[in-house]
């Protein structure tokens, strides 16, 4: 049976380089379910590979969309399960990397079979966003669905608008619509996580963000303000810029706030992936040789 590497792990934990080198291994190719690198304007505050990362191997859903596309989960299912099945046809191993939690559990189990987006419903909650910011939006779905809210990436405006809408539409949980069984694939999956503790979890994004801005992030965030309400850029790293730029809060603050959501939704990465049980976790300081060793003796 063909094999399907994934590899997971908080941010900032190196995912980019072990994939690199497990596709290098196996001599195959690469597909992202990072769901902000789609976007080929959000390189710098998405952490995408560098040209000289992408030209070592090849890599699939990394800058292929405009933050102008909307782009459905559903969407990338079906064509990231198209590409790997393509892929398949000539490489018996193929890599997935990202830390796009729900990404990654769409290509590896499947979706379940949810409603399309109402566009009345959308509309309702962008009016919301608008008006009210996304705090309401995030109190309007712990109140419907506690048990997902607490799953959820909560800065993520599209994965409310989603959970809200279905909700809406169906009249029960999220949590509860999705609890049926989904699809099988026709691959082996194996799983791979890159483990660390806490704080060089967290000393490793603090470090990321000043890399970030080094590298151009605020002309990066500034060159997007014509976009700023699109729903891809309504995330970290773009969204507390965007209050910077309009004089809401001092540069200072606004990379503190970025420094303190990565954490958070690092800290969402380490509770979702404490609740699966198909992972084998090797050591950050020693990912590659140990990963390379396991998957070598499983594949070979």
């Amino acid at each position: 049976m063909k094999k399907l590497i994934s590899i997971i792990g908080t941010t900032g934990i190196g995912k980019t380089k072990l994939a690199l080198e497990i596709a290098k291994n196996f001599e195959t190719e690469i597909i992202s379910c990072d769901s902000r690198q789609f976007f080929r304007e959000m390189n710098i505050g998405t952490a995408t590979p560098s040209a000289g990362e992408l030209a070592q191997v090849p890599h699939h859903f990394i800058g292929n969309l405009s933050v102008q596309d909307y782009y459905s989960i559903g969407q990338y299912e079906r064509e990231a399960i198209q590409k790997i099945e393509d892929l398949f046809q000539k490489h018996d191993v193929v890599v997935l990397v990202g830390g796009s939690m729900m990404y990654e559990k769409a290509v590896i189990e499947g979706l379940h079979d949810l409603p399309e987006a109402d566009e009345e419903n959308q509309r309702k909650l962008e009016q919301i966003l608008k008006e009210d910011g996304i705090e309401k939006l995030q109190n309007m779905l712990q109140d419907l669905d506690p048990e997902y809210f607490k799953k959820v990436d909560q800065d993520n405006p599209r994965r409310l608008f989603r959970a809200i809408d279905i909700i809406w539409q169906t009249g029960k949980t999220y949590t509860e619509n999705i609890s049926e069984q989904i699809n099988v694939r026709n691959f082996e999956v194996i799983r791979i996580g890159i483990e660390a503790p806490r704080e060089i979890i967290y000393d490793r994004i603090n470090q990321r963000v000043d890399l970030m801005v080094e590298n151009g992030l605020l002309q990066e965030a500034e060159s997007l303000i014509p976009f700023k309400s699109n729903l891809a850029l309504q995330t970290v790293g773009y969204a507390e810029l965007f209050k910077f730029f309009d004089g809401t809060w001092t540069l200072d603050f606004a990379l503190e706030e970025i420094k303190k959501n990565s954490r958070r939704f690092a800290k969402r990465q380490l509770t979702w992936y404490r609740k699966e049980e198909n992972i084998a976790w090797v050591n950050f300081e020693n990912s590659v040789e140990e990963s390379l060793t396991l998957l070598n003796a499983m594949i070979r």
